[in-house]
């Protein structure tokens, strides 16, 4: 699939998406507003049902529109004078079931003539009745108007609401479940395009790489099958070698390939031994610095000045310095400048290779260890290799039970750190 059209297909599920969730929770909102203003509705109409009653046993005029909302979760409805409290939650029990309105509420009388809440209890429909003293429950922080009233607090409106929200409950997680799905799938999609990309720039790459010695054998074949060839031994030797050195060349290539391709830190057998890091890492910087001198570059060594001693097999530990070392050289547009650091930090040995090179960019540094991914370089190829490198590195370090980490910023070079457990 063409990148275009995994874009295209990624920008538009991500707008379904965004549609999907903004609209459910509109129409969540609205169900909720719903479902709150037909219970306010129905407490209003049992509580006037109440006064109206009570309004009745004292042959009282009737009072217009005697209950009125005071917050969200707070009603309270005026009568002409005080009552008894035994009565009125006799009353608003009954008129609370009448209406479907069993949930647990907190009431209190208000009497004018103490300024003082005379009495207030709980109510819970799952439980005996719980009379409490008027400054022991929240409501009676509420009442602050002049007049005789009762006051009722609602603590679990909320839950009652949601829980009548049942559809729509279901309804947000089915939802739920297709927007996961549906980022799964984006999460998938982006996956295998990386994944294409690096297979791609792999086939690039080996192509690449095994086109010289295949072409050099070629061209020394074409030599070899001529007329007369046979009778210039000297000239015969001389192309024989090449196609032999190119074949092992090329076997030597392919080995390496297969060989770390699968490689992992389960399937590695170690041949530990006691290690100098120091001599390692030393002569390493040796080696390369003759390879740096040529490109006029500089190859810095700070060591520790204690034994650097790690248990690890020598030809992998080495092969890990080289291979940051390598990568620290051709990585450049200009002549390679390299720090090398080997110090000593607690329990642990910590190796640091700096270099001003190329840089990485931030979207790739999370890549640089994938098997076969290579830093895109676009068309041209004056790096060679085939993306196992740092693989391999990473592999290793974890296989003795180390850990490596990278700084980099693009145009200005990269460093990578190496922890190992120090051995006594």
């Amino acid at each position: 699939m063409k990148r275009s059209t995994i874009n295209i297909v990624i920008i538009l599920a991500i707008i379904s998406l965004g549609g999907v969730i903004i609209t459910q929770i509109y129409w969540v909102g609205r169900a909720y507003n719903l479902q709150e203003k037909q219970f306010n509705d129905r407490v209003v109409i049992a509580m006037t049902e109440v006064v109206d009653r009570i309004q009745t046993m004292n042959e009282d005029s009737a009072i217009v529109e005697p209950v009125e909302q005071m917050s969200s979760n707070f009603f309270v409805a005026n009568i002409n004078d005080t009552l008894h409290p035994y009565l009125l939650e006799t009353l608003l029990k009954d008129e609370f079931v009448s209406s479907n309105l069993e949930i647990d509420f907190e009431y209190g009388i208000y009497d004018c003539f103490n300024d003082s809440i005379v009495f207030g209890g709980k109510v819970d429909f799952g439980d005996e009745q719980i009379i409490a003293k008027p400054e022991d429950i929240s409501i009676q922080k509420k009442f602050d108007r002049d007049g005789h009233y009762f006051g009722i607090l609602f603590p679990r409106k909320s839950t009652l609401v949601i829980a009548q929200m049942d559809f729509w409950i279901f309804s947000s997680i089915m939802i739920l479940l297709v927007v996961l799905f549906f980022s799964y799938t984006i999460f998938l999609l982006l996956r295998q395009k990386r994944l294409s990309e690096v297979k791609n720039d792999f086939i690039n790459n080996m192509t690449h790489e095994l086109k010289t010695p295949i072409s050099t054998i070629s061209l020394s074949a074409e030599v070899l099958l001529q007329d007369g060839i046979a009778n210039d031994p000297e000239r015969l030797n001389q192309y024989a070698q090449i196609v032999y050195n190119e074949n092992n060349r090329l076997k030597t290539q392919v080995d390496k390939v297969l060989q770390i391709a699968t490689l992992s830190p389960e399937n590695v057998n170690l041949k530990l031994e006691p290690l100098d890091l120091n001599a390692i890492v030393s002569s390493a910087c040796d080696t390369f610095k003759v390879r740096v001198d040529e490109q006029n570059g500089s190859l810095r060594l700070e060591r520790s000045s204690e034994e650097a001693i790690l248990l690890g097999d020598r030809v992998h530990i080495t092969n890990i310095v080289y291979n940051l070392l390598d990568n620290a050289c051709k990585y450049t547009d200009d002549e390679p400048h390299i720090q090398v650091t080997l110090a000593l930090e607690g329990k642990h040995l910590e190796l640091t290779v700096a270099d001003r090179g190329l840089g990485i960019s931030p979207e790739h540094q999370r890549m640089i260890f994938d098997k076969f991914f290579r830093v895109p370089t676009g068309n041209i190829h004056n790096v060679k290799g085939f993306g196992l490198g740092l693989f391999y590195v990473k592999t290793m370090v974890e296989a003795h039970g180390g850990k490596i980490a990278v700084k980099s910023e693009q145009g200005k070079g990269s460093t990578f750190t190496i922890r190992f457990k120090r051995h006594d």
